[in-house]
């Protein structure tokens, strides 16, 4: 039987205008604190709205086209053909020279992130006056808030075979060369991707000095000094006090700039083109060409490609993550 419940005022009289079923206060908790419970969500219902409609879905839909033969011009409904293009992909000697080009490209570019930022970053952190070492930190980012339309029409103007001021300086001041063998740094030359890993060295120089240089700011200044003390040299305190403390930064920047190295496309559109013979044309030049380019426009073949190397990339970046796990 359901009880109830009373409350009386300070006359003493029951005040029935309160009458309150005892079963109702449990469910009246429930609900205050369902509600206090999906607060957060509902702040994070727009970023996970976002997320699904641009991240999932398109990765899904791409992993439905990859099974399909499908083409976008083609009145004609796609065709489940299950693992039919990931077979041809897997045979076709363009993929497996693709791979291999980018990862060439990954391997001169990746040092380039770690080293010369973290060699930057301990000069500007040895820095004492809080003037000059704001300076550099703003000349060190300059950089990479240039649009990148601007850097690809800066670089190309450099590295111009005529007009470029690096081969102006190397014929004219320097004599080293002359206008009949002067470098052909672009054009699908084999000089053509190191020529784009240094432009990229370069205009993300600052932004991972940046990196470092926050890592630096979390060392204790007691450790380096009590290494000092102890007999330590200025190696042995980076090697042994510094360095551990940096690598879990290390392994971010590898991690994502393995990724962006491996999936790089436009510098290779703008600087290499679709000649299949050049050091450029890598799996995503493969890829892109595949789904837009050529007449037959497959772009399910192309989305197994982009499968494929999405997934030879995550293979690696797992191995990474082991290679550069913080031990300290």
């Amino acid at each position: 039987m359901m009880r109830a419940e009373f409350r009386a005022d300070s006359s003493g009289k029951d005040d029935m205008t309160l009458y309150r079923p005892a079963a109702a206060v449990p469910l009246r908790r429930q609900a205050v604190q369902l509600r206090r419970a999906a607060g957060p969500w509902l702040f994070l219902l727009p970023a996970l709205v976002f997320f699904a409609l641009y991240q999932i879905y398109p990765i899904l839909r791409v992993l439905w086209i990859s099974f399909t033969d499908y083409q976008f011009l083609s009145n004609q409904p796609a065709k489940w053909i299950w693992l039919g293009n990931y077979a041809d992909a897997l045979q076709d000697p363009l993929l497996w020279a693709g791979l291999g080009r980018a990862a060439l490209f990954t391997i001169m570019f990746l040092p380039g992130t770690i080293i010369l930022p973290l060699l930057l970053a301990i000069l500007v952190d040895r820095v004492t006056n809080a003037r000059v070492a704001t300076f550099y930190r703003v000349v060190l980012l300059i950089p990479a808030v240039i649009p990148s339309t601007l850097i690809f029409v800066l670089w190309k103007w450099m590295y111009n075979y005529q007009a470029g001021p690096i081969n102006h300086f190397l014929v004219e001041t320097v004599g080293l060369f002359t206008l009949q063998n002067a470098p052909q740094w672009l054009g699908g030359t084999p000089l053509t991707l190191p020529s784009i890993a240094i432009m990229e060295v370069w205009w993300g120089l600052g932004y991972h000095t940046i990196f470092f240089l926050a890592g630096l700011a979390a060392i204790p200044k007691d450790l380096p000094e009590a290494a000092r003390i102890d007999g330590a040299n200025e190696w042995q305190i980076f090697w042994y006090v510094t360095r551990p403390r940096l690598a879990p930064i290390m392994m971010v920047l590898v991690v994502l700039r393995f990724g962006t190295a491996m999936a790089v496309i436009d510098e290779y559109l703008i600087f290499g083109g679709f000649n299949r013979a050049s050091p450029t044309y890598t799996w995503t030049i493969f890829m892109y060409d595949q789904a837009f380019k050529l007449g037959l426009w497959r772009q399910g073949y192309a989305a197994a490609i982009g499968m494929i190397g999405a997934l030879a990339m995550m293979l690696v970046m797992v191995l990474l993550l082991r290679l550069f796990r913080a031990k300290d």
